[in-house]
């Protein structure tokens, strides 16, 4: 990735990282970036850095366009390590004294983080930065996703550096929205709020109001990873709001692990009761996903249906991984239910039940436990509960 001029004096100056396959548990497979970007004018600012092992490349691509020296400021929107690990060495290069603004508590984290001294200057939701023809304006996003976010709004030229909103973890030769494939874009755009942003869906409702109360309309916005949105930029904020509001829709999930396949023979029995229901349906055998793609379906479908095996007096471990996963990211307006197998026990359907309806779901329907290979009544039983969860979803669609 070289450096990407974006507007007059405005440049992304980035890394693409081609390799990476996990972020924090998060499936990766389409690789990321790490944008940073450059303004020049009378005063020369960088606006966020990279991980630290890109940081060379971050440095070369600087080069590319100005002496690093001559940055005169940095502005740190988010200071968690793919933003910042670059940071020492950029203020050693550009100068330690340099000043160097971030929120209050972006000070705090980038002092624990480094422990350097260096010229910090707080600012909050509303302060502005001449640069000399141009100025920026800053928006605290706190816990979007850190209590330390910030927006950096360059004003004359409309452009919003929204650090972690509005990104995506894909790697791509395109740089922008009009450029890039869409399906790729918003598959990642989604999975990268159904696994980041997710638990900060008020916080995020209520900025986007606030963000419309001042009449904001950028022209572009640039997020620190992936695409850039340029041709659309509203696009990407109407989809946030209605991804915030999680309103469920008329589709279902079955996620499932199985030892011997008789989970499985359950799964794909409730599946049909709830395709006969008129309910669109998809199973999702554990083992063959990855807990950050279950929660992308998960987002939206109205009815999610768990079923596992006991293992050990437990529920198998990895239906206990998504469970634990999910529930740390807090989705709403689900009904759900539970169902399996087992040999001589039997516990893991009551404790997936007990989770489900710790996330605050709605459970319908009579959760089905069978011991070894369902017979036909078995399975009989795992259609009816497809239906009845059917009918609750639908129910409550129409009475929404």
């Amino acid at each position: 990735m070289k450096p990407i001029k974006i507007a007059e004096g405005v440049w992304d100056v980035g890394v693409t990282d081609w390799n990476i396959r996990d972020f924090h548990g998060y499936s990766t497979y389409s690789g990321s970036t790490y944008n940073a970007f450059l303004i020049i004018d009378e005063k020369i600012a960088l606006i966020d850095t990279v991980k630290a092992h890109f940081v060379d490349q971050l440095l070369e691509h600087i080069a590319q366009i100005v002496d690093p020296k001559k940055i005169d400021l940095v502005i740190s929107n988010h200071t968690e390590m793919d933003h910042t690990g670059g940071l020492p060495r950029v203020m050693h290069r550009i100068g330690e004294n340099k000043p160097l603004y971030c929120s209050k508590m972006g000070r705090k984290n980038l002092v624990r983080h480094f422990s350097q001294p260096w010229n910090y200057h707080e600012v909050a939701s509303g302060n502005e930065l001449s640069l000399g023809r141009r100025n920026l304006s800053f928006l605290e996003t706190r816990m979007l996703h850190w209590p330390d976010s910030m927006f950096t709004l360059l004003k004359e030229d409309q452009i919003l550096f929204s650090s972690d909103a509005f990104g995506q973890h894909l790697a791509s030769p395109a740089q922008f929205d009009d450029q890039a494939d869409p399906g790729a874009l918003w598959l990642q755009a989604k999975k990268y709020f159904a696994n980041i942003l997710l638990p900060y869906a008020p916080k995020i409702l209520k900025l986007i109001e606030d963000v419309e109360a001042m009449g904001l309309a950028p022209s572009m916005i640039c997020p620190d990873h992936g695409i850039l949105w340029r041709k659309d930029p509203m696009a990407i904020v109407n989809a946030y709001r209605d991804w915030a509001l999680q309103k469920p829709v008329k589709r279902a999930i079955v996620v499932y692990d199985t030892m011997w396949h008789s989970t499985e023979a359950m799964a794909e029995a409730v599946t049909a009761g709830l395709a006969a229901e008129g309910v669109p349906a998809q199973p999702i055998h554990i083992r063959s996903s990855h807990r950050s793609d279950i929660i992308t379906e998960a987002m939206d479908a109205g009815a999610m249906v768990f079923g596992s095996p006991t293992l050990n007096n437990q529920m198998f471990p990895t239906v206990a991984d998504v469970l634990t996963y999910m529930k740390g990211l807090r989705p709403k307006n689900k009904i759900a239910a539970a169902f399996g197998s087992y040999g001589w026990s039997g516990e893991a359907v009551k404790l997936v039940h007990q989770e489900l309806a710790a996330m605050g779901c709605e459970m319908v329907g009579t959760d089905v436990r069978l011991p070894y290979v369902p017979d036909a009544e078995g399975r009989k039983a795992c259609f009816d509960l497809g239906r009845s969860v059917g009918q609750a979803l639908k129910a409550r669609l129409e009475n929404a």
